[in-house]
């Protein structure tokens, strides 16, 4: 079964300095039809103005995974952690018994464009940690590369929960296939360009919800960047 969740209908959140696209209810954005998938729970589209981000704030029990698409995002946290990140990585922080942080647009001159992501996690009250890898667009361009999952294989960060992130850039005549074991689900997000998805025309910011496939089919491509979720059905 697919359900479309088009990048118009998202919840939208613009403070001046943040301009955010909820995929699923978040804040002041309520949608029933929207409240996460399986352990997925947030994908929020970040655009930040120059030198504005967020204040130190808390999380608890959540892996929150942030992909940026552009632009230059500065983090620090209790842990004693502080880079500041760029196109191409990707940042796991696992708050467990609880983490404060902030995140800021570590430019004065440019904005900041960012995915930020939570899952909910499989164990909870682990001790907090911290993890970011590169992954260059060679490495996603024409196949699925696995950049978040539960044992951290083929050098993709590690979230503490039975779950797959793949990251892939397709374009012309590739044709991607990413099978789907039994009581699993997927979801695939579209951050730019133009992909069909098991015969599901999709443009940048729209997603796709498939439950009870066993097979995520990509092809069609036109410019496309997409992150695909292999998830436990909840």
């Amino acid at each position: 079964m697919l359900q479309i969740r088009k990048s118009e209908a998202r919840g939208a959140a613009n403070h001046g300095w943040l301009d955010s696209r909820h995929t699923f209810s978040f804040g002041h954005y309520h949608d029933p039809e929207h409240v996460g998938f399986g352990p997925l729970l947030v994908i929020n589209e970040d655009k930040v103005t120059q030198a504005q981000g967020f204040g130190t704030h808390g999380h608890r029990d959540m892996e929150i995974i942030s992909y940026v698409l552009n632009g230059a995002l500065e983090h620090k946290d209790s842990m004693g952690t502080g880079s500041v990140l760029h196109y191409g990585d990707v940042q796991r922080m696992s708050a467990g018994t609880g983490v404060r942080h902030s995140e800021f647009n570590h430019s004065r001159t440019d904005g900041l464009h960012f995915l930020q992501i939570w899952i909910q996690p499989n164990e909870l009250g682990i001790a907090p940690s911290y993890e970011e890898k590169n992954f260059t667009p060679d490495s996603k361009k024409g196949q699925l590369r696995l950049i978040a999952s539960g044992d951290g294989r083929e050098g993709s960060v590690l979230i503490h929960q039975n779950a797959a992130i793949y990251a892939t850039i397709i374009d012309g005549a590739d044709k991607l296939e990413h099978p789907l074991a039994p009581g699993r689900i997927a979801y695939a997000h579209v951050i730019r360009g133009e992909v069909v998805i098991n015969g599901t025309a999709l443009k940048g910011g729209d997603a796709l919800k498939l439950t009870e496939e066993t097979l995520v089919t990509l092809e069609q491509a036109r410019d496309a960047e997409v992150l695909l979720f292999d998830l436990p059905q909840q």
